[in-house]
């Protein structure tokens, strides 16, 4: 199975949701599922400091390799093969679906309180804490479905 996390600049959001489900997979001892992400408009920029930050908060080894992080576009060969494409908001989901993606396969993040998750970017600290916060959520949900 592969999980594709999808988002705008690919800076933010869909790199620290693949950290966090990586973590979560890990936690739950799960090792075949593939954690893909990618953006809708993204120029090879490394992950936002304060994403890189947020996640050390949690777990070093997923913040070193964020650090290592560089944007990029979302391709047809991963919107074709991933089984899960987990999205941040509707726009991003009709984006997906417009540029090829199979609808049944798209999934938008949610927390109980919210569906979608917001953008952090430029945000400050606390900003992105929220932000992550609301990913281990989102994540930890939707692991829990397709597990």
């Amino acid at each position: 199975m592969t999980i594709l996390f999808v988002c705008t600049g690919n800076t933010c959001r869909s790199p620290m949701a693949a950290a966090l489900m990586a973590l979560e997979l890990d936690k739950r001892g799960v090792q075949d599922i593939i954690i893909e992400n990618a953006g809708l408009s993204a120029y090879g920029e490394p992950a936002a400091p304060n994403a890189i930050s947020v996640i050390d908060e949690l777990d070093q080894r997923s913040a070193e390799t964020l650090g290592r992080h560089r944007s990029h576009n979302i391709t047809e060969e991963q919107l074709i093969n991933a089984d899960i494409i987990a999205v941040m908001s509707d726009a991003h989901a009709g984006a997906a679906i417009r540029r090829g993606a199979d609808p049944k396969k798209v999934h938008i993040l949610s927390t109980k309180n919210e569906s979608g998750i917001t953008d952090p970017f430029g945000g400050d600290i606390d900003t992105y804490r929220e932000t992550r916060d609301r990913l281990i959520e989102a994540v930890g949900a939707l692991a829990d479905d397709i597990l």
